[in-house]
C-alpha cells in the first residue's frame, strides 16, 4: 500500500485557512489525488437544497448518498470520527484537514496581523504573513515559521512533516 499524508491547519476565524488549503490542493492535484477535510464546529454548512430529493430523503433519518457522472455525495446523520472518514475516502495521496484541533496530525497554524500564542500547545509550525511582527512574540523555538504566502515553501514543510495515515 502507498503512503498517504494527511496534515492539519488551524487557526482563528477568517485568518486565511481555507484559501491557503485551496492553494496547496490546486498545486498538489496536478499529480496527486488530495482529499480535504473541513470540520464545521457551529454546523453551518448547508449541502443541499429545501425541497429536493435528495433533502427529502436526508429528512427522512437515512444516510443518503447522491451519485451523478460527475460526483458522489455522501450525507450522513452521524459524525464520522477521522479514521472513518479516511477509510470512507480511501483512496488519496494527501489528506489536508481544516480545524480539529484535537487530532493527533502535524499542524500549521496560520495568522495574519496577530499571533494567538495559546495555538503553539497543538502546532508544529505557524504560516505568517509581513502584517505580523515576530518581535512582538515568543515562538517556541519548535515551531517552524513559515511564509503564507510562498505555497511552494509550505508544501515542502507538508512532504517532510506530514503524517502517515
Amino acid at each position: 500500500m502507498k503512503s498517504r499524508l494527511a496534515i492539519a491547519f488551524t487557526g482563528p476565524s477568517n485568518s486565511g485557512k481555507t484559501t491557503l488549503i485551496e492553494k496547496i490542493a490546486r498545486v498538489l492535484i496536478t499529480n496527486h489525488k488530495v482529499a480535504i477535510v473541513k470540520n464545521d464546529p457551529k454546523d453551518k454548512a448547508k449541502f443541499d437544497v429545501e425541497g429536493k430529493d435528495s433533502w427529502k430523503f436526508f429528512n427522512t433519518g437515512a444516510e443518503v448518498v447522491v451519485t451523478s457522472p460527475t460526483r458522489t455525495t455522501y450525507f450522513s446523520h452521524r459524525q464520522k470520527q477521522i479514521d472513518e472518514i479516511i477509510e470512507m475516502v480511501d483512496d488519496f495521496d494527501y489528506l489536508l484537514v481544516e480545524g480539529l484541533k484535537t487530532l493527533p496530525l502535524p499542524r500549521i497554524a496560520i495568522f495574519r496581523n496577530s499571533i494567538d500564542e495559546s495555538y503553539f500547545r497543538c502546532s508544529e509550525a505557524i504560516a505568517i504573513d509581513d502584517s505580523i511582527d515576530l518581535s512582538n512574540y515568543n515562538v517556541p523555538s519548535n515551531i517552524d515559521i513559515l511564509d503564507l504566502n510562498n505555497t511552494e515553501q509550505i508544501i515542502n514543510w507538508i512532504k517532510t512533516n506530514a503524517k502517515a495515515v
